[in-house]
């Protein structure tokens, strides 16, 4: 399939080039400038722009679901074929209406993730990475997306258990999984990048991929110096998330649950507002940025409705203006790589400060 004259719509036949996972190994150029890239030492091949499950769950706002399944069905069908999800998102939300979603044959299309340890509740008691709860977990997730296998599973934001929990009970239960042949491949996730790079240097057997956020945006790159050479001495696979510092780099602002320092969002506006006065949607900017990265396999985005699957499409491809770019690293500069702290202590990333209506 070639796509010409706009988004191609959801129907019966169609899909991201009748792919059914069938892609080339090598990173081949298709449609919309859709690029597909190995995930590490996987044997999955997947879109570098693909679909982040959280905006279905109404983290970033609240969408209707047929709004919600029209977006991906239309992503689908216009070459992006990896989704990832979390029975987190919206308190199993995301996982119900992303269910929905890939019926029609549209599951055949995709390459699936989502994620178990993390659920409803507050930090204090929205985990349990025991090993029957993992493996009651997939069970969960199995019935909410309908579908008996995931191509991916991933232990959620393992920065709130102790290591010694996920090696010992957690993992063993994701090993089993996969053993089982209910799971393809297995991951972690989460914030602190250089926890990450020490807990993936641990395990056994290691993780196939794991998957980050808010650590390489145009506000952060401390991916780069943290989990960067880990990844790529053990040829694990990289899923890129937040590339606007979880909604910080939109027009409309970030939540007003986002942990980020105030001087953070202070900083987000001045960006924002530079981009603006160069004629230029900062959005599309933060893409462009994150799609360079010459490791990162895939990054996660969120897209509420069709329109926002367009502007993303129409983005691929496009080159990073330079000269924006250098002005906007100039405004970021006092706050760059400033990290939040999460978890506990000892798995913070390095210089890391409190959290926004956290005390010090």
């Amino acid at each position: 399939m070639r796509i010409v004259g706009g988004l191609r719509r959801p129907g019966p036949d169609s899909g991201p080039g009748q792919l059914d996972n069938d892609v080339p190994t090598e990173s081949t150029r298709i449609a919309l400038m859709v690029v597909y890239k190995p995930l590490g030492n996987t044997g999955l091949t997947v879109s570098e722009l693909s679909i982040g499950g959280a905006t279905l769950g109404n983290v970033y706002g609240e969408i209707e679901a047929d709004q919600a399944i029209d977006a991906v069905r239309v992503a689908i069908d216009n070459g992006l074929n990896f989704v990832d999800t979390s029975p987190y998102y919206g308190d199993t939300l995301s996982e119900r209406r992303l269910g929905e979603a890939l019926q029609d044959g549209y599951r055949s299309k995709v390459v699936l993730g989502t994620k178990a340890g993390r659920y409803g509740g507050g930090e204090e008691d929205g985990f349990d990475y025991s090993y029957e709860r993992i493996i009651r977990s997939w069970a969960e997730s199995s019935d909410r997306l309908q579908t008996d296998y995931f191509d991916l599973y991933q232990l959620h934001d393992v920065e709130f258990v102790r290591q010694e929990q996920i090696r010992d009970h957690a993992w063993p239960a994701m090993v089993k999984l996969r053993e089982q042949g209910k799971v393809g491949h297995i991951g972690i996730t989460g914030y602190p990048v250089r926890h990450l790079a020490r807990l993936a240097a641990e395990l056994d057997p290691a993780p196939e991929t794991i998957l980050t956020y808010c650590h390489y945006n145009l506000m952060n790159s401390s991916f780069n110096d943290l989990l960067l050479p880990t990844a790529r001495e053990m040829g694990i696979g990289v899923i890129n998330a937040s590339v606007t510092h979880m909604g910080i780099l939109t027009g409309d602002g970030a939540e007003d649950w986002h942990p980020a320092p105030s001087e953070v969002h202070e900083v987000g506006r001045k960006v924002c507002d530079y981009a603006r006065s160069h004629g230029a949607s900062i959005t599309d900017v933060a893409l462009q940025f994150a799609l360079a990265h010459p490791y990162i396999t895939t990054t996660c985005v969120g897209m509420k409705s069709v329109d926002e699957v367009a502007q993303n499409l129409e983005t691929l491809g496009k080159e990073l203006d330079s000269e924006l770019l250098a002005g906007i690293e100039e405004i970021v500069a006092p706050i760059k790589n400033l990290n939040w702290r999460q978890g506990f202590p000892d798995y913070y990333d390095p210089g890391s400060v409190p959290r926004r209506h956290q005390a010090s």
